[in-house]
């Protein structure tokens, strides 16, 4: 059998725009000659789904899978709003969410490529996705959740935003509408929640907060004595429109979450992930 450099690997990778694994394969099928491997590759519909690799994935949608107290979300990218909204796209993209919580979730994407579809893997499985589709097609991102409870979620507008939300509880049976209402109210909450309280703010985000509304009182001609108060009591407004539990529930605006956690027999938020299709290229 030829040995099979990563040199060669990368040189055909280049040439044919076909993943690693991929093209490893095919000059280990082909015993080390580039052009049947290069063949290999087209007779497999991947060197097509190579070329294709170069073109702009600004479509797409959001795809969750949750089971239990396990929950994953994905972002699927590909060229149009058309092959977005095609039934074959969206089967795609809730079968990628599902192996990859299958698998035990992801660091990354690059990660998440090799979770198991069948027989293949999630990359092979976009690559003949990609043949079939016409587009390119990538896994942009993953996130996951653990929780002791039950993880929720929440998908919008055909997978223009998905959210998914851990509810810590000793009952999680008794929580299944409360982690969907909670994972609504992210999708919807205008301003989006940056943390689930307070203590979970960045403290970067809050220090340039306070230094805005400091300036913003100076500048008013505000006494000096006096700013430090004005900049406490405008930064707990911020604390409460921007932290999950002290928000005003979107369902039921004379409640904040804290008290629709609470009706819930006390379950907690363990954190949360809020993804909006196309915001990683903003």
């Amino acid at each position: 059998m030829a040995e099979i450099s990563a040199k060669d690997v990368k040189a055909l990778r280049d040439s044919t725009g076909a993943g690693m694994m991929d093209c490893k394969k095919a000059l280990t099928d082909a015993g080390g000659d580039v052009e049947q491997a290069v063949d290999l590759l087209r007779e497999r519909g991947l060197s097509k789904a190579g070329k294709r690799a170069g073109r702009e994935t600004s479509e797409g949608a959001i795809g969750v899978s949750t089971e239990g107290g396990f929950g994953v979300v994905i972002e699927l990218g590909c060229e149009t709003d058309f092959v977005a909204k095609n039934d074959q796209f969206q089967t795609l993209v809730q079968d990628v969410a599902d192996a990859i919580r299958e698998g035990g979730g992801a660091a990354d994407a690059e990660a998440a490529l090799k979770a198991k579809v069948g027989t293949s893997t999630v990359d092979e499985h976009i690559k003949t996705a990609v043949g079939r589709l016409g587009e390119n097609i990538q896994l942009k991102r993953v996130a996951a959740i653990t929780v002791d409870g039950l993880v929720g979620s929440y998908v919008h507008g055909g997978g223009k935003l998905g959210v998914i939300v851990g509810l810590a509880s000793g009952n999680p049976d008794d929580v299944k509408e409360t982690a969907k209402d909670i994972a609504m109210h992210v999708a919807a909450a205008d301003p989006t929640p940056l943390a689930v309280d307070r203590d979970g703010l960045d403290p970067g985000v809050v220090e340039k907060e306070q230094t805005i509304l400091r300036n913003q009182a100076l500048e008013s001609g505000k006494p000096e004595k006096i700013v430090e108060n004005i900049v406490k009591g405008r930064l707990n407004k911020f604390f409460a429109e921007h932290t999950l539990v002290e928000q005003p529930f979107v369902k039921d605006t004379d409640k904040k979450v804290a008290d629709v956690l609470s009706e819930a027999g006390g379950a907690s938020v363990s954190g949360f992930v809020r993804f909006r299709l196309g915001e990683i290229a903003e």
